[in-house]
């Protein structure tokens, strides 16, 4: 498109388009994905116990509805888009919200996109083989083996195919992108509740079971809590991505009331499903056959095929399609608003501060986000990319909470906040724990982690010199309207 159909206007608000009911189904879209359906097979190997699987599932909820209730208070602070960046803004400073901001493009937001767009295009795979035109440089690799470019080459073309996609539609219009979050959640949350129903009326499957050998709570003695909460990583991936609904505050109406409405809403709905639905899984399966379910396998297609044979396979893979397809959606509609925010500020790219003249979008900070995570597709480094999002997402999670302890005794938040003072103490010391876990569980992972959080120090120092040379920037103003 020429210069004519496409104008673009920095100064130009963003489109509050999205309403309640579309705010919670968006939070539940960027819930729902893939982890649910996979979480149970290296949960049953932890843990080896239907009660303790359970109590893990709820307990993530928990600490997650928790999250929301802290969020849902920070959320009265401001309207602006943001969300995240912004209370970490006004807790901490600049500095603080930019590593979480800087993180987030690199490894968290984008990483997620790119995991999703894959495992979507993995799914779509086993239906429809894609053929690998890059075959024989598949072994090629970069990184001490880490990169694999080529490897799975026609699986990363469709799901390079699918991030271009929705981001095309997104850049387009809020309003659609919504639209669109709205049947896919909506179809995704109807699936999910016909799979609970087939388990529910499924015969009744056997008594609880320990697994053999497996390292439950109640054997390992002093390494009890360690288990436990390795376990918990596993749901906790399931229920991530709730909080970036408030990167979008500035697109959502009346955000003050609906923006935690919706946090709530959509933690609720998701917390339900998933406890339901592995409640089922244990009615079909029992632990042994949990706990011997490979990496590269899926339990709710294992459940689904002991259910209704093949055809329950091929109704899970089309139900983990529509999460994933939904979920990327959702995060390629939403992630991108904090690096717009931040190119506001000058602490990103000042290109991406631009909102389209006639879309209302931040299209260009859409093109970077989609950019980024189509390179990571092209690396192949998901594993650890998903691992390493929820420990950097507790991070910044349990610093959050701290935050709103802060504003809460200065009295920038002065709202109710639900469960006050405890639930943020809780969320701290869980994050504490979770982080210390992984450092003695994993040091390597840890170390990896830490280190592309703080690689955006020199980023930061680039984009603060300068900004001083160019002199103060003129805010974009956000309509309440």
């Amino acid at each position: 498109m020429g210069a004519t159909n496409m104008p673009e206007d920095n100064k130009s608000s963003l489109n509050r388009a999205l309403g309640l009911t579309a705010s919670v189904l968006l939070v539940a879209g960027l819930m729902i994905g893939s982890g649910v359906f996979k979480k149970i097979a290296p949960m049953a190997k932890h843990l080896g116990s239907e009660s303790y699987i359970l109590w893990a599932w709820i307990l993530a909820g928990v600490i997650t509805m928790f999250g929301a209730f802290t969020y849902a208070g920070l959320a009265t602070t401001t309207a602006r888009t943001g969300g995240i960046y912004e209370y970490l803004k006004q807790a901490f400073g600049d500095f603080i919200a930019f590593l979480f901001g800087w993180s987030f493009f690199t490894i968290t937001g984008s990483g997620a996109i790119a995991a999703l767009a894959f495992i979507f295009s993995e799914s779509v795979n086993t239906l429809v083989h894609f053929p690998n035109p890059l075959d024989s440089w598949k072994d090629v690799s970069m990184a001490g083996g880490t990169i694999t470019p080529f490897a799975s080459s026609g699986i990363k073309f469709f799901a390079i195919i699918v991030i271009g996609l929705l981001t095309l539609i997104n850049y387009r219009g809020v309003k659609q992108g919504g639209i669109l979050n709205n049947i896919v959640t909506a179809a995704k949350i109807l699936g999910i509740l016909l799979l609970i129903v087939a388990g529910l009326f499924y015969a009744a499957g056997p008594a609880p079971q320990v697994v053999t050998g497996a390292a439950t709570p109640a054997q390992s003695g002093g390494t009890m809590i360690a288990v436990f909460l390795s376990a918990m990583l596993s749901a906790l991936w399931a229920y991530d991505g709730w909080a970036n609904i408030t990167f979008i505050a500035g697109e959502i109406k009346n955000p003050q009331r609906n923006l935690p409405l919706a946090i709530i809403g959509g933690v609720g709905i998701a917390m339900f499903l998933y406890v339901m639905l592995n409640y089922c899984f244990m009615r079909v399966l029992n632990m042994q056959q949990l706990a011997a379910i490979g990496d590269n396998e899926i339990a709710a297609a294992k459940a689904a095929g002991v259910m209704m044979g093949n055809t329950g396979s091929i109704i899970i893979a089309v139900l983990i399609m529509a999460c994933t397809f939904g979920a990327a959606n959702a995060c390629i509609l939403v992630y991108p608003r904090l690096y717009y925010r931040m190119a506001q500020e000058t602490r990103f790219f000042k290109s991406a501060s631009a909102v389209h003249r006639i879309y209302r979008t931040p299209h260009i900070a859409l093109v970077y986000s989609g950019v980024w995570s189509c390179i990571l597709v092209i690396s192949g480094t998901f594993d650890l990319l998903t691992n390493l999002v929820v420990l950097a997402s507790y991070f910044f999670f349990g610093l959050t909470a701290w935050g709103l302890i802060k504003m809460k005794r200065s009295g920038v938040v002065k709202t109710r906040v639900i469960g006050y003072p405890f639930t943020p103490v809780i969320i701290m010391l869980f994050s504490l724990s979770l982080i210390i876990n992984n450092i003695i569980s994993d040091p390597k992972q840890s170390f990896i982690c830490f280190l592309l959080v703080l690689s955006g120090v020199p980023f930061y120092l680039y984009f603060k010199r300068k900004a001083l040379a160019n002199g103060p920037v003129e805010e974009e103003q956000e309509s309440l309207s």
